[in-house]
């Protein structure tokens, strides 16, 4: 019991220190204001993991990247300067926010569109189901059907 604890111990350490190893430390003494720095790279999305901030990812390329915008602002650019400089290097969707131009559209439009034609194939597959529902027999079919499954409304009357 002991030695499993002792383990588990070492095990937290070492996954703490791993964790801790990734983690840049900045000097926000300088011309670097520590609240526009994180900002900044919360509007930044990180190349490898897609749906995390520059702040939140731990991977390779975005200490790179934070590195970068933390020597850019210490350069004393300003925070548009720093997206544009992220931007041409990486394209728009380096942003969370890409601008609305035409190279953005579909991205900006696609959700729209295929929401639009998701509601047109439902209504299209309503209707459908409506016509299908509502196509009865004629009365000659009905007819017919009667005679063929035996339940013809005139014979019995006729038997009675």
């Amino acid at each position: 019991m002991l030695r499993n604890t002792l383990a588990l111990i070492c095990l937290a350490s070492c996954l703490n220190l791993a964790w801790a190893a990734g983690l840049e430390s900045f000097d926000f003494s300088g011309n670097v204001e520590e609240q526009r720095y994180k900002d900044l790279l919360a509007e930044v999305r990180c190349l490898v993991c897609q749906n995390q901030s520059l702040i939140d990812s731990d991977a390779d390329l975005a200490h790179d990247l934070r590195l970068e915008v933390y020597e850019l602002m210490d350069q004393g650019r300003d925070d548009t300067e720093i997206r544009d400089f992220l931007v041409a290097r990486y394209g728009d969707f380096v942003l969370y926010e890409p601008p609305i131009k035409p190279s953005t559209y579909l991205l900006w439009a696609g959700p729209f569109v295929l929401l639009a034609l998701g509601i047109m194939m439902l209504i299209r597959t309503i209707r459908q189901r409506r016509q299908l529902q509502e196509s009865q027999f004629s009365a000659e079919e009905q007819e017919r059907l009667r005679q063929l499954l035996g339940n013809n409304p005139h014979e019995q009357e006729d038997r009675q």
